[in-house]
Formats: structure tokens, sequence, C-alpha cells
């Protein structure tokens, strides 16, 4: 008798998860494999990694790009090329808009989205593993446990109201189940 071991897709908002990285390293990234990220949620959680898809958005480059913007979209190139010679690991991109001087990702959540409700369309797997915070999806993720697809959701909360990581109990309660991320879940995951 062969037991399977169910898969799952993991998806992850690169702006998001570069927030928190940023949080437990005190203001710089911390250096860590995001694939292998990946792969230990899905450990953690008993399950096969069937895919990564890792929704992030090329830096802001104004008309005429200065130096330092050329060199920031170099960088971003070559990262993003990088995961994509990953196998099962999948790089979705919005763009970057400045609005007074205020750099935002557009079009990100929209293919988080997208993917959700394309992923329980086709039953590619029982159970999704979101590393996001967007009350936005809410009617998504409501719509896709109603299609029997568990949704398990990794985050951080300083549990701080003045924070910009505090968390509405709104999208919480959209999932099946919650995991606070901590520092230890980004350590010992080298990048090779």
């Amino acid at each position: 008798m062969t037991f399977m071991i169910p898969e799952t897709i993991v998806l992850i908002d690169a702006g998001y998860l570069s927030l928190i990285s940023k949080f437990f390293g005190k203001g710089k990234p911390l250096r860590f494999d995001i694939n292998k990220f990946s792969l230990s949620l899905a450990r953690r959680e008993k399950l096969n990694l069937k895919k990564t898809v890792y929704y992030t958005a090329p830096p802001y480059q104004s008309p005429k790009p200065k130096k330092e913007e050329i060199i920031r979209k170099s960088n971003y190139d070559k990262f993003v090329a990088s995961l994509r010679k990953i196998p099962n690991f999948l790089v979705k991109e919005g763009r970057c808009q400045r609005i007074d001087n205020v750099f935002t990702q557009k079009g990100v959540d929209t293919l988080i989205t997208i993917d959700l409700l394309e992923t329980t369309h086709k039953k590619e797997v029982k159970t999704i593993i979101l590393v996001a915070c967007d009350t936005d999806f809410v009617p998504v993720l409501n719509r896709v446990r109603e299609e029997g697809i568990t949704i398990i959701l990794y985050y951080f909360n300083d549990f701080d109201r003045k924070s910009r990581f505090f968390m509405s109990n709104h999208i919480l309660t959209a999932c099946d189940k919650k995991v606070l991320l901590k520092k230890e879940d980004f350590e010992n995951l080298p990048i090779d």
C-alpha cells in the first residue's frame, strides 16, 4: 500500500515577505533562500510542495532612469532570473507605480486572486499556503474555502495597533489555519 502525501501550492506576496524580513533584520533584509523557505512551510504542514508562486513588481524606473534606478533594476533582473531557474517556482510580476513620491506595487493582489480562483477551478490541490496580509483577499478566500480548499495563512503581527503589521481579524477569519511567522522561520535557510 502506497501512501501519497497531499500536495500544496505556496503563494507568496514578495512585498509583504520583504517587509517581514526587514522587520526581523532591524531594517536590513534577512538573507535567506526563498525556495527553501517555501519548502519549509509545506513540510511544516506535512505537505508536498507542488509549486511556489512568487508575486512581485520590478522597481520603478523614471522616464530617464538615474544610475541608482538602473542598478536596482539590474539587481532585480538577476534575482528574478535566478528564481525562474528553480523547478516549479513561478515568478509573476505586477508593476511599480510612483504616486506623490510613494512607490506602490500594482496588480500583485489581482494576480494572487486570479491564481487562487484558477487553482480552485482546476482542483490542483486541496490546500493552499498563502503568505500575505491584505484584507482585500477575504472574499476570494471565502469563495475558495466554499469549494473545499483549505487555506493556511502564514503572516506576521507585532500586535501594535499603530504598526504596519497590525492584522485585521477579518483576514484571519477567512482562513482555516493561521500561523504566525517568527524570525526562526527565516534562519537556517542559507542561499546556495
